[in-house]
């Protein structure tokens, strides 16, 4: 009897592991933010504005330092006073520099965030639509998955539909 209730708990338990396995999908999030058509022009505006940032403040920082490099040949004809009222000014051109670098590049980072919240904003209703057509209880990310047969990644189709139907964040 004790060997019959074992059994047949055994058989539930295995329909149920087989059950959940059958049921259950992962995507590659990671590729759908990056290579679906809005997440990839999302990344290209990022980089551009990461690049036009970088080129900007290349630009004045040496600007500073060409400044600095005339103060210091001019040290001699100055005197000590105007020589380090120039210094105070230029310690403050170099501190007010590095505060609207670091503002600049702190909101290209908000932006980055903002980009990847709305993208899966607009992808959470596309699996769950595509759970519901094809039966999936469970879609996992595929960064969690240890091991899993190729056939149970979804990625592919959740990009193609996500192309379809979203083709810009409108990020600014």
């Amino acid at each position: 009897m004790k060997n019959t209730k074992i059994f047949i708990l055994l058989i539930i338990l295995s329909f149920f592991t087989t059950n959940i396995s059958a049921e259950t999908y992962f995507i590659n999030f990671a590729k759908v933010l990056n290579q679906s058509k809005a997440g990839k022009q999302a990344q290209d505006l990022l980089k551009k504005k990461v690049i036009d940032s970088t080129e900007k403040f290349n630009k004045d920082e040496e600007k500073i330092r060409i400044e600095e490099r005339e103060l210091i040949a001019k040290k001699k004809i100055l005197t000590k006073e105007e020589y380090n009222k120039a210094i105070e000014v230029l310690r403050k051109k170099v501190a007010n520099h590095q505060k609207n670098k670091q503002a600049s590049f702190k909101k290209i980072g908000q932006l980055r965030v903002e980009a990847k919240k709305k993208l899966l904003q607009k992808l959470n209703p596309i699996v769950k639509k595509y759970m519901e057509q094809n039966n999936i209880k469970l879609v996992i990310d595929k960064n969690i998955v240890l091991l899993g047969d190729a056939s149970l990644e979804i990625t592919d189709q959740i990009m193609e539909i996500l192309n379809k139907e979203v083709k810009t964040l409108n990020i600014k």
